[in-house]
């Protein structure tokens, strides 16, 4: 999967994953997960989360990577923050207030680019990636993070052959497969969210749930 398909669908609208509230998963479980408020926080493929806004609220300075300049014009523009873009590597960065969106491509992103990285948040990074691109995913996050870094990883279970993702179907075997080798890697949730979510039983779905994580960097 090309850069350009998702830069498309951003210049087409086409974000159906956009939520409009925040995830009531970060609502219910962040708070358990012991981290330092003042930790900053990584987001992949970020795009204009609202969730962002959640944890910032809370003290947390938030860096996420996108690859849309839309995206992350949108997202200071909806908090009415003014952020000059710079040049920073293969990136542009935006930084305004708590926020810093690196706008490229995730997998250019190295840990020195990075800096320190204090926890995590995962609501739809992984489950925006096909499966020759998970692997990749779950090594950079693990050569981001130190030892002892937490963080919440959101996915989506569904029967793949009823429907073309993104998202894509990512079932708890293929998350412990990703991550256990480096981190230690608990399910807190599942939940049916078939009926909140019309649109994607329009596309073929008759089950959809959701599966809530945490993960520590061993």
């Amino acid at each position: 999967m090309q850069a350009d398909f998702w830069l498309e669908r951003w210049r087409q609208r086409q974000i159906g994953w956009h939520q409009p509230d925040f995830h009531p998963a970060l609502e219910k479980y962040w708070p358990t997960l012991g981290i330092d408020p003042s930790a900053r926080v990584f987001v992949p493929l970020c795009g204009r989360s609202l969730d962002m806004i959640w944890l910032a609220r809370r003290g947390h300075p938030v860096l996420g990577v996108e690859l849309s300049p839309i995206a992350a014009s949108e997202f200071f523009g909806h908090e009415a923050l003014s952020a000059s873009p710079s040049v920073a590597g293969r990136f542009i960065r935006h930084a305004a207030g708590p926020y810093e969106i690196l706008q490229g491509d995730f997998f250019d992103l190295t840990p020195a680019m990075a800096g320190a990285i204090g926890a995590w948040y995962d609501r739809a990074a992984l489950i925006a990636l096909p499966p020759d691109l998970r692997v990749r995913y779950a090594d950079r996050i693990a050569g981001m993070l130190a030892p002892g870094t937490c963080g919440l990883l959101i996915t989506a279970e569904y029967a793949q052959e009823k429907m073309a993702g993104p998202p894509f179907a990512v079932m708890a075997d293929e998350v412990h497969a990703l991550f256990d080798a480096g981190f230690e890697v608990e399910l807190l949730e599942r939940q049916d969210v078939t009926a909140g979510n019309p649109r994607f039983v329009e596309r073929g779905l008759d089950r959809l749930h959701e599966a809530v994580f945490r993960l520590v960097r061993r």
